[in-house]
């Protein structure tokens, strides 16, 4: 009993219009002091006052249940990306109610105003929809539903709760992953800044001989089934498939520099997973490595259905660590796993020339054996501050020293270019589009 009592006075809350209706009564009070010829009528209001909360306590807590709740969520969530979920409510109730929604959203999020306000009909069903974006990997932790109850005289609330306690994973931006894969399917890729690589000749793996028809590259002739068909038939080619694409990332300390929310690495990560997925729809076999100082995860060139999802729960882990990457280890690890020639495509990032020449020699090695696509970032904010209007001395001394760090990340490129290694300098938010476009290039110039 003492429990039941306990639970009544725990989920009782007092409205601003019942506070508003004693204020009146405690106005009327003050008014009778003074006018005596208002004889009973503020005791008469007090106790109608009284008489009401007394209803509304009955209509609200006549029922065992008044409201149902629950969360619609996804079975995991993607990194960088809006990720819709909703609060599905019923009222049980026989009379309209008005309600407010909070709903316990993980920590990492740091949001407090989570609060849905709707009216409901007797009976009636809704979904209130919400949009989350998280910015880490890792397991996100979700709370209670809490749904706040108010009838049509509105003087108190009742709180219900809801035990919708779960934990979500949040994985590497697959939403976008999709997003090209379903631009790639329908030739869409342009709307988003994908290029057409224009075909330099033609691709050496064959596919069948056809009829000629207008338009038919007249070099492609055959002339031996041309002789036997008595038309003019053409031999037809392909795209070069099943050739390796290795995604290697770094998650030394360089890569933990954050970028509207998220880091470096995060970056990395939902780049390499969307490089992979357009690599398996051009049915060539994607494969991926992860290196500090130690070696971290290896998942071998594969194109198998489920490969993808292997790349995808191997990247959900990945955690960037605070020195330096052993190159070495890299190049005799690529030496050992990777045993034909490949694109490898290294997401790093230089702040320095200094910081390249150190990483150098190691990459021209692996340059020998393979095709070698550097990709690091370009800092935004130092671009920002180098194109703002000095204001006096020390910023002209801000300003300098921008341009000298931005001047830097030309010559990084430049001195890569200069040993025969490709190299990619792209914003953080630009990193996807211009890796696929990159690697669109290499396939059509049939460089690998």
């Amino acid at each position: 009993m003492k429990n039941i009592i306990s639970l009544f006075y725990k989920n009782l809350f007092l409205t601003n219009r019942l506070f508003a209706a004693l204020a009146c009564s405690v106005v009327l009070f003050l008014f009778d002091f003074f006018f005596p010829w208002m004889g009973i009528i503020p005791e008469l209001v007090f106790w109608a006052l009284i008489v009401l909360v007394i209803i509304d306590m009955l209509l609200l807590y006549k029922p065992a249940k008044g409201v149902f709740a629950r969360r619609h969520a996804p079975e995991r969530l993607s990194n960088s990306d809006n990720n819709e979920l909703g609060v599905y409510i019923e009222n049980l109730y026989t009379f309209n109610v008005s309600v407010g929604i909070i709903d316990e959203i993980p920590f990492q999020f740091q949001k407090r105003d989570v609060w849905f306000k709707t009216a409901l009909e007797p009976r009636e069903r809704k979904l209130i929809n919400y949009i989350l974006r998280p910015t880490r990997r890792g397991e996100y932790e979700f709370g209670d539903i809490r749904v706040y109850v108010k009838s049509p005289l509105g003087l108190i609330r009742r709180r219900y709760n809801f035990d919708q306690a779960e934990t979500l994973p949040v994985y590497p931006s697959f939403l976008q992953m999709r997003k090209y894969e379903l631009m790639a399917i329908s030739n869409r890729l342009t709307d988003i800044g994908i290029k057409k690589m224009r075909r330099i000749g033609h691709s050496l793996e064959f596919e069948q001989v056809k009829t000629y028809v207008t338009g038919d590259d007249y070099r492609t002739i055959n002339w031996k089934a041309t002789a036997r068909q008595g038309n003019l038939m053409v031999n037809s080619y392909t795209d070069e498939k099943s050739q390796h694409v290795y995604s290697i990332i770094d998650k030394s300390r360089a890569m933990k520099m954050p970028f509207e929310g998220l880091s470096l690495l995060d970056y990395a990560i939902n780049a390499s997973l969307v490089l992979s997925n357009v690599a398996l729809l051009k049915e060539d076999k994607a494969g991926l490595i992860t290196i500090s100082e130690k070696l971290g995860a290896v998942v071998p060139a594969d194109r198998r259905p489920a490969h993808l999802n292997k790349i995808l729960e191997v990247l959900y882990k990945e955690k960037t660590r605070y020195l330096e990457t052993d190159m070495e280890m890299l190049y005799a690890t690529i030496r050992k796993v990777i045993k034909q020639r490949s694109l490898v495509v290294f997401f790093t990032n230089f702040e320095s020339l200094n910081a390249l020449q150190r990483q150098l020699p190691f990459l021209r090695r692996i340059a020998k054996y393979h095709l070698l696509l550097v990709v690091f970032f370009e800092n935004t904010e130092l671009k920002t501050l180098s194109e703002m209007p000095a204001a006096d001395v020390e910023g002209i001394y801000i300003k300098t020293i921008a341009e000298k760090f931005a001047y830097d990340k030309k010559l990084i490129v430049k001195e890569l270019s200069r040993h025969g290694i490709q190299s990619i300098l792209s914003a953080p938010q630009n990193l996807t589009v211009n890796t696929i476009n990159r690697y669109l290039e290499i396939k059509a110039k049939q460089k690998i």
